[in-house]
């Protein structure tokens, strides 16, 4: 069904390739595989249509959930333009699928297209590249493949919170947690009113510019017409008076 190359620490990354095109697949693989940098290697399963994609997906959840084991694949990267099963279809399929926690998946793309960029985000994609794949797009699929731990993190710290609490021998509900994220986008809120008042004045003071520059214009155009009509007019009058002398 496909490759799997990288190594099986519990640290590796594991990542299945979905592209029709063999050498995409290729140098998508040999570029994982080559990346390290002191992070966590990647571990790359690679297969030619987003049909075997699932029927992969699909088995390793079964298995995740039969041994409680973990499953196979923690980020798909995908064409998008692939014959059968597109990669759009593909990421709607896996989001679809209703886990918990549910697999992130990065489209990739030969053509930088804002539509088919926003459909795929809007379908709920982490990210979208431009093919061809390089270096520096590596570190956008690590803090991709991060992201399917964030909820677990989050209900696991959730769950470790005491429901009641003992006041005077007397069970007392929690208090409840701090309200950080409230007050964090409080704080972006008003961070972003200087910021749109900034954007007004600059926006103000282009359209001032522009005014100001077609005015100046206007003006030195009809001064122009003014020479030219009194160069006219003596133009005239100097042939009126030469053919009177005849």
């Amino acid at each position: 069904m496909g490759a799997a190359a990288g190594e099986e620490g519990e640290a590796a990354v594991r990542v299945l390739v979905v592209d029709d095109s063999p050498v995409d697949r290729k140098v998508v693989e040999l570029l994982l595989r080559s990346h390290r940098a002191g992070a966590a290697a990647f571990h790359v399963t690679t297969v030619d249509s987003g049909k075997k994609a699932m029927e992969l997906l699909l088995l390793g959840l079964d298995d995740a959930h039969g041994k409680q084991q973990r499953r196979s694949v923690d980020m798909v990267l995908t064409d998008y333009c692939m014959p059968e099963m597109t990669g759009y279809d593909l990421l709607r399929a896996i989001k679809a699928l209703g886990s918990a926690n549910p697999i992130p998946v990065v489209v990739m793309s030969s053509e930088n297209e804002p539509q088919r960029i926003s459909r795929c985000l809007t379908a709920g994609a982490e990210d979208f590249i431009v093919k061809p794949l390089r270096t520096k797009d590596v570190q956008r699929l690590r803090d991709c493949s991060a992201v399917r731990l964030r909820p677990a993190t989050r209900d696991a710290a959730d769950d470790r919170r005491p429901s009641s609490v003992k006041r005077n021998g007397v069970d007392a509900p929690a208090p409840p947690p701090r309200p950080d994220t409230a007050a964090a986008a409080k704080k972006a809120a008003s961070s972003e009113k200087p910021a749109g008042l900034a954007a007004m004045a600059s926006s103000s003071s282009t359209d001032l510019s522009h005014y100001l520059q077609s005015l100046f214009k206007f003006v030195l155009l009809a001064y122009a017409l003014l020479c030219l009509a009194e160069l006219l007019h003596r133009w005239s009058g100097g042939c009126s008076r030469s053919l009177s002398l005849w």
